[in-house]
């Protein structure tokens, strides 16, 4: 822990570099929803002035918002990481540059913990004054001699004065998360802060693409952002990794995740790839690649003679073409390109002249098509493909085509990764071996490269793979229309009863935010972070009733785990939905804009609290509206007070009216696939009309 000198000199560094949060901010500090500090600005005329933001997205002194709180008894203690991340996001700089920041004296602090401790202890002048000489003895060994491309470079002195008390906070936190889970746990929430910002490939998509390229000593991303792919490689001895991006502050930020990752030799640098490619004598065993995609200002007027074009000139709307010549460009012999590829680059007839000669020298060795939702832009199914640097021309080269799209989550909840893997390498590992593979109907199969050099050269996975095998089709519709006779049988048995007229006097109520004052229940919101695999219940699932599964940015950030019998209540968008957890949900992590009420056993039945917590008048009167938005406030719904037993007369009935929605939801799922069956058994022949 930080000692009291340090704390003071922290809060007087934090109110002199104007460290600002906004309102978003406040109810994350306060454990509140947006909703309450808005209340708390209209109804206390004490209530700290904005500073600075807008007039609708106003932003307060930190320390002006932290007094106000102890003061009003809303605010104990602010969590630590609470405290790291606000001083971050309102740095004076920006969050870029006090990321950049933090990520060298996490460096620091990684390879040498006692200098940090040494530095550290006096004031934040002498502080910032030391830093830069000892962060160059771990900056120069980590990321090469200055040069003017490389990306992460020591701070001066005065520019790292005003990050000192976030830089304390760091490495406070780093004591009990370490370096390395520090920086990802403030680099994901500035990420999941600014969505909009950036295109990020997600860690089960990059987990895929390092699995097509192989191991790799030497390996390359030209377009790096913050390093997802290098991160998502094996690590090997003597191992080196290059990135580039035109962004120079991605560039920095993605050197300083790889050197706090790994111990491979780290070279990031900042310019535009096509038009300067910093690593032009390189040649690695690996490329991986998120380029951008539909781009038109790529360089086609100043490249039209530049030496990477060896399987032709890519045209002005050919960008993703130039990117793909360029990874192979950067290959030694026999290595191995995966790029990300928008759809229409494997059909577009401006493209087909360098497709084909990608084909006939046996450069391109898969294209995979990816489920819906793989990678943004999530509505459409986007490609993968395998390239590998000839060594020598093949004698009949095939092209695998796979496509992944079948395997899809049902519902909105997300994607099966583990099948969509499985499916991708099974068919992946034998055609790299044999230059063939085992045709699946519907999956995948090895196309002799003959058969595609026609006048489109097109080479969209779907125009070329058989339909799934006919076998059991008929016998699955009759199976399926079984199983949805007997679910509208079960659905018309468990249709509500009529009921008498219920009494008219009112009740006494009381609210959620009192029942948690009272100890009667304990609510909880959904985090911004999670361990690796862990399966997250999204607002979505609630909605739809579906299993666990969403993700959330990894990082060591300790999730919420749902139990069962608690009640999850979504808090965007309006509706009446309150789900109670059953023992398959039980264990999943609280997805965003959830909250979890975990009701007294002895004092709460929760199906009773479900069933009035999703009563239409009930949420109108807790919600408050944006324009685009509304948002619950769970803690102003209300129950009325009843004794146990009779909370739990209500909640049997609320739990029958729970199993005849879930009926409802198989009947239709289970409809719609009975009519896409017989959509698709009718055309393709395999059901006959009578």
């Amino acid at each position: 822990m930080l000692d009291a000198t340090h704390q003071n000199e922290g809060s007087r560094a934090v109110q002199d570099n104007g460290t600002e949060v906004t309102a978003a901010g406040i109810a994350r500090l306060a454990g509140v929803g947006r909703a309450a500090v808005s209340n708390w600005r209209r109804r206390h005329a004490d209530f700290p002035k904005p500073v600075g933001g807008t007039e609708t997205s106003p932003s307060f002194a930190l320390t002006d918002v932290e007094e106000w709180l102890r003061d009003q008894g809303k605010l104990g203690e602010v969590p630590l990481r609470e405290r790291v991340w606000q001083q971050l996001a309102g740095h004076p700089e920006g969050p870029v540059p006090a990321l950049v920041h933090a990520g060298c004296v996490l460096l620091l602090i990684h390879d040498r913990p006692t200098v940090w401790l040494e530095l550290s202890a006096g004031s934040d002048e002498r502080l910032a004054a030391l830093l830069p000489a000892a962060l160059d003895q771990v900056i120069a060994p980590r990321f090469g001699a200055v040069t003017r491309d490389r990306a992460v470079n020591t701070p001066t002195g005065p520019e790292l004065l005003p990050s000192a008390p976030l830089l304390r906070g760091a490495a406070e936190l780093a004591a009990g998360l370490g370096a390395r889970q520090t920086y990802e746990f403030l680099l994901g929430r500035h990420l999941d802060a600014n969505p909009r910002q950036y295109t990020l490939t997600p860690g089960d998509l990059a987990a895929l693409m390092a699995d097509l390229a192989g191991p790799a000593r030497t390996a390359l991303d030209p377009a790096c952002g913050t390093g997802a792919l290098l991160r998502a490689l094996a690590p090997r001895p003597d191992q080196e990794l290059y990135g580039q991006d035109s962004a120079p502050e991605l560039a920095a930020l993605a050197g300083l995740r790889l050197a706090l990752h790994t111990k491979a030799a780290v070279r990031t640098a900042a310019r535009d790839t096509l038009r300067e490619d910093a690593y032009q004598p390189l040649r690695a065993d690996a490329v991986l690649c998120h380029p951008p995609f539909n781009e038109r200002n790529w360089g086609h007027d100043e490249l039209a003679y530049d030496a990477r074009w060896e399987y032709g000139f890519p045209a002005r709307t050919e960008s993703e073409l130039a990117w793909v010549q360029h990874a192979l460009a950067r290959l030694k012999d026999g290595g191995t390109a995966v790029l990300l590829m928008p759809p229409a680059a494997a059909s577009r007839r401006s493209g087909r002249r360098i497709r084909a000669d990608l084909l006939r020298r046996g450069a391109l060795r898969a294209v995979i098509a990816l489920p819906v939702g793989a990678a943004p832009p999530y509505n459409i199914p986007l490609h993968l493909w395998v390239l590998r640097r000839p060594d020598k021309p093949p004698a009949q080269p095939e092209l695998l085509l796979a496509d992944t799209g079948a395997l899809a989550a049902d519902g909105r909840g997300g994607l099966d990764w583990g099948a969509v893997r499985s499916a991708v390498l099974d068919a992946w590992r034998p055609f790299e071996h044999t230059g063939t593979a085992e045709e699946r109907p519907g999956l995948s199969r090895s196309v002799p490269v003959i058969e595609l050099l026609d006048d489109d050269v097109d080479l969209a996975p779907a125009r070329h793979l058989p339909p799934p095998a006919p076998g059991g089709g008929t016998e699955q519709l009759a199976a399926v229309r079984e199983h949805f006779g007997q679910t509208l049988r079960l659905t018309a048995d468990l249709t509500p009863v009529a009921v008498d007229e219920g009494p008219s006097s009112r009740r006494p109520l009381i609210t959620v935010g009192e029942l948690a004052r009272a100890g009667a229940l304990v609510m909880r919101t959904g985090g911004n972070g999670a361990p690796a695999r862990v399966p997250v219940l999204t607002d979505h699932d609630v909605l739809a009733g579906t299993a666990p599964s969403g993700t959330l940015p990894e990082g060591d950030e300790e999730p919420v785990l749902v139990e069962a019998g608690d009640v999850v209540v979504p808090v965007i968008g309006g509706g009446s939905i309150a789900r109670v957890v059953d023992d398959a949900t039980a264990g999943a992590a609280l997805g965003r804009n959830l909250t979890v009420l975990r009701p007294d056993p002895t004092a709460l039945d929760p199906w009773f609290l479900a069933g009035f917590l999703r009563g239409t008048a009930n949420n109108r009167q807790a919600s408050s509206y944006a324009s685009t938005a509304t948002r619950l406030d769970v803690r102003r719904l209300q129950v009325p007070r009843l004794p146990l037993d009779q909370q739990r007369r209500y909640g049997e009935r609320f739990r029958a009216l729970a199993e005849f929605e879930d009926a409802l939801r198989r009947a239709g799922r289970l409809g719609e696939q009975l009519v896409r069956g017989m959509y698709d058994g009718l055309t393709d022949g395999t059901v006959a009309p009578d």
